[in-house]
């Protein structure tokens, strides 16, 4: 579609554009201490970009010259993103860390990250797929260390460019090396031209199908590309840690299943049937394995730590695994799968991480000490925050126990060659069992019990823990509504 024509569909990302415009004029008008209206701005403006995706035809087409597509996939992690980045907004609000600081940019630059991440869940191209992670790495920087008093909060921002220059570059290199190969760099045309490559490519398109996934890896923090994760997730601000385990991972998924589903999934029958044939190499047993890795390891540091924002860091890593254990089927049921999983994991990882920033701004500590005897304390928080770790854990009847069961079901289905990934996953799910009911622990088993109860002051607080807890339980038990929007939001856009 024309570049003008394609104006028609891009209403969601054009409104964005507005949006981030008038926030940053807006910010210009206020002083320090009413900067936080900026978020009012940037809320209205993605309601409205809301509004225009939910209007659109979900006919699949592709935009702007076969660079964009727009289909029912794309709208499904653009809604993910909004509602990930509202909520945020909303927790910022009354996070105590970012009082201390002008946060109307801070707003303006998250209005500009979701920009980003719209482009990254609907790219076919590979110039738009560096341009918009790019975006979104840049934006990620800035909000990392955006406590610019805080000495974790600027080695969080500075090895957070450092190892996300070294993944763009590694990644860059292997797009380089499939554009080489290929001679374009639309995902179709690369499928086709893949097809017909002799023998002596294949050297070629494992290493450019290498690097591709590092890049992918370090977005969706897999093993071994997830180091930068604990110490970035612990030095930001709670919100933005809560915001990077959410939408760009959701997005890093987006586009990886999109990738290898347009550029390696459905070559004739006279090449590889699939992607998991490649130059002859095992791909969806390399896949495996690194979920696998992915998975124990998150699992197992998580359980040696002590401050509960860093034990939910290695928890994403973990859940970016479980996630992972459906990619090396790269069918509609493994699809599927990520996509309920990614639903249910935002209200109940986004309901974790604002407990421990209400924690820490009315205790004064983000460790497992600091929870203790919380349940007596403050039931209001505590309760929804046993719920959030028992839908992490993937117990029924909560949110996550859906996820899972998706997760699984679709590693099940695909035959016995995984059934030990399905086996590694449930051990997994045991050993995360210990470090969350550790926090419950801390909560109503330790510390001191009082009458005196701690009711949160501002509605607001209590309003983001019923918009957070209630998917959470509610989705464990009536979620059919859930699994036919992701049905629906399965379809590609496949060329034309």
């Amino acid at each position: 579609m024309s570049n003008l024509n394609s104006l028609a569909l891009f209403w969601p990302e054009l409104l964005l554009s507005v949006t981030i415009l008038v926030a940053i004029i807006a910010d210009l008008f206020y002083d320090r201490k009413d900067s936080f209206k900026v978020a009012f701005w940037s809320l209205g403006g993605m309601f409205l970009a809301y509004i225009a995706i939910r209007l659109q035809n979900i006919e699949p087409t592709s935009l702007f010259m076969d660079t964009v597509a727009h289909d029912p996939f794309s709208q499904f992690f653009k809604i993910l993103i909004l509602i990930s980045t509202a909520i945020v907004m909303l927790m910022s609000l009354v996070s105590g860390e970012l009082k201390k600081y002008r946060i109307g940019e801070y707003f303006s630059i998250m209005t500009i990250m979701t920009f980003g991440l719209f482009l990254m869940s609907s790219s076919i191209d590979i110039l738009m797929v560096y341009l918009s992670i790019e975006i979104v790495s840049i934006m990620s920087f800035f909000l990392a260390g955006y406590l610019k008093r805080n000495s974790l909060s600027n080695e969080a921002s500075l090895k957070y460019v450092i190892y996300g220059a070294f993944s763009s570059g590694i990644m860059l290199y292997g797009l380089s090396i499939l554009f080489g190969l290929t001679g374009t760099t639309n995902f179709f045309e690369m499928q086709k031209a893949i097809s017909v490559l002799g023998a002596e490519s294949n050297l070629a398109l494992i290493l450019s199908t290498v690097f591709i996934l590092v890049g992918f890896g370090y977005k969706i923090s897999a093993v071994p590309f997830h180091f930068w994760t604990p110490d970035v997730y612990e030095g930001s601000p709670t919100t933005i840690t809560a915001y990077l385990s959410i939408a760009p991972k959701a997005a890093g998924f987006a586009l990886m299943l999109r990738f290898f589903n347009q550029v390696f999934g459905s070559m004739p029958e006279n090449a590889a049937a699939s992607w998991s044939a490649i130059n002859g190499l095992p791909w969806p047993e390399l896949i495996a394995v690194l979920s696998a890795a992915t998975m124990t390891l998150g699992n197992l540091v998580a359980i040696q730590q002590n401050n509960v924002k860093r034990m939910l860091a290695y928890s994403s890593i973990a859940h970016a695994g479980y996630m992972m254990m459906a990619i090396p089927m790269m069918s509609n049921s493994s699809i599927e799968g990520i996509m309920m999983y990614l639903t249910m994991y935002l209200f109940m990882n986004l309901g974790a991480f604002f407990v421990v920033i209400y924690v820490k701004d009315n205790v004064g500590g983000e460790e497992f000490n600091n929870f203790d005897g919380l349940g007596w304390k403050m039931p209001y928080v505590a309760i929804p925050m046993t719920l959030f770790m028992v839908a992490l854990t993937g117990l029924p009847p909560t949110a996550g126990f859906v996820g899972k069961f998706y997760i699984f079901a679709a590693v099940i289905e695909s035959g016995s060659k995984f059934y030990w990934l399905a086996f590694v996953g449930a051990i997994n799910s045991v050993i995360s069992l210990y470090y969350y009911i550790r926090v419950v622990k801390h909560m109503y088993l330790l510390g001191e019990r009082s009458d005196e109860f701690i009711n949160p002051s501002s509605k607001l607080v209590l309003g983001i823990l019923l918009v957070l807890a209630v998917p959470s339980f509610v989705f464990g038990w009536y979620f059919s509504p859930i699994a036919e929007w992701v049905t629906r939001s399965t379809t590609m856009f496949q060329g034309m």
